[in-house]
């Protein structure tokens, strides 16, 4: 299988501290990838260095199209659509606003449209709330409008940071049911950063376990759900 996004030596740092250690990883196109780690682990900061938003050095390629010297608005041109933990959405403006804002860079008018319905065809609440300001929405629905916006990219792969946080479980087990349907469905490549490892390692087929900016196991889903260590440190059993 080919890879959508390879990572080499990657470090990066807030002013004087540095949080990554030099990571190498990869995830497979179409895939679904988990980062998982303890509060610190610098898990976040992947995918703020994926994106372009903190001060990094180190190989990011996308199919094979070298990104570590483009700011975040390139990288977004590119097909990395981030949502970030907290949402991130506008809370003054409509829902539909928020959308819209996901196809900024793009001037297919036609195929915006399209892609609106197809967002509310995953989020039917998002429909009904299309008028609506996002400061008004719940938890859950914030956080689709969040994953519908990123969608209105047309991402090519979609970061996605601690998508369940401060969410009811009903309301978690819905979003990744959707997500997973996005998966299968549209081909849409995943990496995820998640504290509910089981959920994340329900969702992903391959996982990182990240401590103090360093990987120290990786594998399928499967064969890291068998490892003592993290049943133990992350899944309670």
């Amino acid at each position: 299988m080919s890879q959508i996004l390879e990572v080499k030596g990657l470090e990066a740092s807030y002013g004087p501290t540095k949080v990554l250690h030099g990571l190498d990883f990869s995830l497979d196109q179409g895939g679904v990838t988990t980062i998982l780690g303890a509060n610190g682990a610098g898990k976040t900061t992947t995918l703020r260095a994926i994106s372009g938003m903190v001060t990094r050095s180190g190989k990011i390629s996308l199919a094979g199209t070298e990104l570590s010297s483009l700011s975040t608005a390139d990288i977004t041109r590119r097909g990395i659509a981030h949502v970030p933990e907290g949402r991130g959405t506008f809370v003054r403006m409509s829902t539909e606003d928020n959308l819209r804002l996901g196809a900024y860079s793009r001037n297919d008018k036609a195929a915006i449209a399209e892609d609106m319905e197809r967002v509310y065809t995953y989020f039917p609440i998002l429909k009904q709330r299309r008028g609506q300001q996002a400061g008004t929405l719940s938890g859950g629905e914030a956080q689709m409008l969040a994953v519908g916006r990123a969608l209105m990219l047309r991402p090519r792969l979609l970061l996605l940071d601690e998508p369940s946080f401060g969410l009811a479980p009903l309301i978690v087990q819905e979003l990744f049911a959707i997500l997973k349907r996005i998966n299968d469905e549209e081909g849409v490549s995943m990496l995820l950063v998640e504290q509910n490892a089981a959920l994340a390692l329900e969702l992903a087929d391959h996982a990182y376990l990240l401590e103090t900016g360093n990987i120290v196991i990786s594998g399928t889903s499967e064969s890291i759900l068998e490892n003592e260590t993290v049943r133990r440190s992350y899944l309670g059993y």
